[in-house]
């Protein structure tokens, strides 16, 4: 696959189908679907768009092969939270998810932030080695919704 072939685009209803399908497909591989997870994913426009986030979907060739999104935070340490990465099956190791996260940072930092936070999954090795090179660091003490979270994470934007 060659990444000069795949486009990521700002959020259009025509992917809010795959934006859901890709991260049930993956949440449900290694955990359970949570009530939180379902608000954004059948909502994004009302629970992202609306709010002031943005959801960012990889494309090559009209097939959706990656998804993620910013939420606009209330949370006076950071402006944003990078949720809901998830790339499909097929199209995971080629660097879409690295193309999805800088493409989130950059239009984050275009918007004025300054930090962004994120949770996952220790159990994900190969998307906190993502977010390690992507510069975010760890950090403790944020409540999270979600019982598969172990791990917070914040990237401070150097603008």
């Amino acid at each position: 696959m060659n990444n000069d072939l795949i486009q990521i685009v700002t959020y259009n209803p025509k992917y809010k189908k795959p934006f859901k399908d890709l991260n049930i497909e993956w949440i449900s591989h290694y955990f359970e679907i949570e009530p939180s997870d379902l608000k954004a994913l059948d909502h994004p426009q009302e629970y992202i768009i609306d709010k002031g986030g943005e959801i960012f979907t990889a494309i090559s060739n009209d097939e959706v092969l990656g998804v993620c999104a910013l939420v606009k935070s209330d949370n006076k340490d950071f402006d944003y939270e990078l949720v809901k990465m998830a790339v499909s099956p097929k199209a995971q190791g080629k660097g879409i998810g690295l193309l999805l996260a800088e493409s989130a940072i950059k239009w984050a930092a275009e918007k004025g932030a300054s930090k962004i936070y994120l949770e996952s999954s220790t159990k994900l090795k190969p998307a906190i080695k993502l977010y390690e090179k992507l510069g975010f660091k760890e950090i403790k003490g944020v409540p999270s919704p979600y019982k598969r979270a172990d791990i917070q994470m914040l990237l401070t934007i150097n603008s």
